[in-house]
């Protein structure tokens, strides 16, 4: 979109909502329905006609709390991502993303540079057992609860707490957890994106309702049931647990696809080929079926005279016509003395698109949860540092079904972050370019754990070394080598670490005594806003994600000259195929305006302090002028 000449914008200082996206939505579909600013009701439900439902009784999901967690959507983020090169593994060329800080903030974050391209979201949340935590969202300043929680704003309010059985409203208190941060999982699907959820007995009933709330019930995909544990708890009060479940939405149902599954070798050895035929080996299919076929109503006679009826119900899946076909070209089976009931020949040569997946994944197909432990512990050298991981080959047969191999995949509660190493190794071992982000809130280990005495305090810094540790094993397997025979690629092993932190802006707190001076003090801190103790790289990328670019964007610095004696940075995502300028110095040269050669449409990004009248109206004349 071209640029108005002249017009001088500020940088967001917060991010937008969905919510708030909604609304300018709706003012623009239904601008009649708005009476000064806000939306009228009745007027609204005028222009839309009969589809308004305002009957008292009808279906719906509500719990205690919900109204909150709702509202917590429409407040728009304060906080900013701070970049950790020191504990990122090949920082410059890496797409995949840590970020430590809590998940509903992150994602808020998240949502204008990464709206509606992520192709597959796998979250493993509390499953609500009564000792795993849940996250004490705040309606009035979230940022402030997490800051606190952390103990980066007072060491003594750490105010994670479990969610014991005894609670009045323990079943609402997880809903109103999971609500808001499953909204905002939906927006940043692509429309042929998926969302699978892990969780056990206790909630499953809740979360497929909120699910079908969010993601309409027209979109599910269907309902997993993984065998956790092959091994029956002899130890069990009643029936001993063997699985737990994952539930699958999709965004638009109409839009996505699911991957055929290689063959198992069982599955292979099934096909044989008794009679030599040129074809190849092939598997017996029954020849009728259950659904109703008229003209499958006829008897068949076998080579050795035996005339064979479709069993009861059942019903040739072929007419008359078509077996007769099927004979001539030798498709049919009688057995090996011509005696048996006729079966339809499956030949493995024209069967190479592979498997349909169910939803029934056994261990020995999904892996288990001793087999996830002892993952853990050989790559952590004999000391599983996390208690409830999930298997490596989960989480690689959740990426094999439903992800492309270009895919960008989100885990927002990653734990240990076994989704981010499944990703790295399925890669190494089938040539994709899948990315990751994984955001997980520094949940505090145990003094007297085996991760805290290995020198791991927090539940993130678990995950950040499980994949590094991940990648030297990757690497000691043949680093660098093409990730396609036919593309020049090399292998992502690397990851880019962030921590959610306050804005490096300002923020307007009010003053208490309303007079002339008071005021005049608090505006004086604005002229700059930027708050002291500022470095270039962390407001940098605050700034790109606030336009909209994402956090593996890279950014480059031009090389000075003369007419453009400032420090000026080329900020680049390849993913939108866009870039800006910007420039952080106190003040900016008179050259930097034709210097950096700048055209209508291109954006450059300073500080307003930076500027005088006259720098500022040839830049806004010439480009995009946005300050800070």
């Amino acid at each position: 979109m071209a640029a108005k000449k002249g017009k001088r914008e500020s940088v967001t200082g917060e991010m937008p909502t969905p919510i708030g996206d909604r609304v300018d939505l709706l003012r623009r579909l239904f601008p009649e329905a708005f009476t000064e600013g806000k939306l009228d009701i009745a007027k609204f439900r005028d222009a839309v006609g009969d589809i308004a439902d305002d009957r008292t009784e009808r279906y719906s999901f509500a719990w205690t709390g919900k109204r909150d967690a709702t509202r917590l959507l429409q407040i728009p983020s304060r906080a900013t991502l701070v970049p950790r090169a020191d504990e990122s593994v090949a920082w410059e060329t890496t797409q995949n993303v840590f970020v430590e800080g809590d998940n509903l903030e992150v994602l808020k974050l998240l949502y204008k540079p990464y709206a509606g391209r992520v192709k597959l979201i796998y979250i493993d949340p509390p499953y609500n057992t009564g000792q795993d935590f849940i996250y004490p969202d705040n309606f009035a300043d979230p940022l402030d609860i997490y800051l606190r929680l952390t103990g980066q704003k007072d060491a003594n309010g750490n105010l994670l707490t479990s969610n014991p059985e005894t609670n009045g409203r323990y079943h609402s208190a997880w809903l109103s957890m999971m609500y808001p941060r499953l909204f905002l999982a939906r927006q940043l699907l692509a429309d042929d994106g998926v969302i699978l959820v892990s969780i056990d007995d206790t909630e499953v009933h809740n979360l497929r309702l909120v699910l079908n709330e969010i993601f309409g019930e027209e979109n599910f995909l269907a309902h997993i049931v993984w065998q956790k544990r092959y091994v029956s708890n002899m130890t069990a009060k009643f029936l001993s647990d063997m699985h737990d479940h994952i539930l699958v939405f999709a965004r638009n149902i109409n839009s996505i696809s699911v991957n055929k599954l290689d063959r198992s070798e069982e599955q292979l050895a099934a096909y044989k080929n008794p009679d030599d035929d040129p074809r190849g080996p092939w598997r017996a299919q029954d020849l009728s079926a259950s659904k109703y076929y008229k003209a499958g109503q006829f008897t068949i006679t076998t080579p050795a005279g035996l005339k064979c009826d479709p069993p009861p119900g059942r019903y040739w899946r072929c007419n008359e016509d078509q077996y007769n076909e099927w004979v001539a070209d030798n498709r049919i089976w009688f057995g090996v003395e011509g005696t048996a009931r006729p079966m339809l020949k499956a030949f493995l040569s024209g069967a190479q698109d592979g498997v349909t997946p169910n939803t029934w994944w056994p261990h020995d197909f999904a892996g288990h949860n001793k087999e996830a432990t002892l993952e853990l512990k050989a790559l952590f050298d004999g000391a599983a540092p996390f208690d409830t991981p999930k298997p490596v080959k989960l989480l690689r047969r959740v990426l094999e079904t439903f992800a492309p191999k270009d895919g960008l995949i989100l885990d927002f509660f990653a734990g240990s972050a076994t989704t981010a190493q499944a990703v790295l190794e399925l890669n190494h071992d089938d040539g994709g370019t899948r990315r990751f982000i994984m955001v997980q809130l520094p949940e505090t280990t145990e003094p007297d754990s085996v991760a805290h005495k290995a020198g791991y305090p927090t539940i993130a810094a678990i995950g950040l070394e499980r994949i590094r540790r991940a990648i030297k094993r990757i690497e000691k397997l043949g680093n660098g080598k093409p990730t396609l025979e036919n593309h020049a690629t090399t292998e992502d092993l690397g990851f880019r670490s962030f921590h959610l932190s306050t804005s490096h802006n300002r923020q307007w707190a009010g003053v208490s005594d309303r007079n002339a001076e008071s005021l005049g003090k608090q505006m004086a801190l604005f002229v700059d806003p930027l708050l002291p103790g500022w470095k270039p790289l962390p407001v940098i990328h605050e700034v790109a994600t606030r336009e909209g670019y994402s956090l593996s964007c890279r950014v480059e610095e031009l090389p000075k000259n003369v007419t453009r004696p400032n420090t000026v940075f080329r900020v680049i995502d390849t993913d939108i195929n866009q870039s800006f300028h910007i420039c952080l110095d106190d003040k900016l040269s008179p050259g930097i305006v034709t210097a950096l050669e700048l055209e209508q449409d291109d954006l450059f990004i300073c500080r307003d302090v930076a500027l005088n009248d006259e720098i500022a109206a040839n830049l806004a004349l010439q480009c995009r002028l946005k300050t800070i």
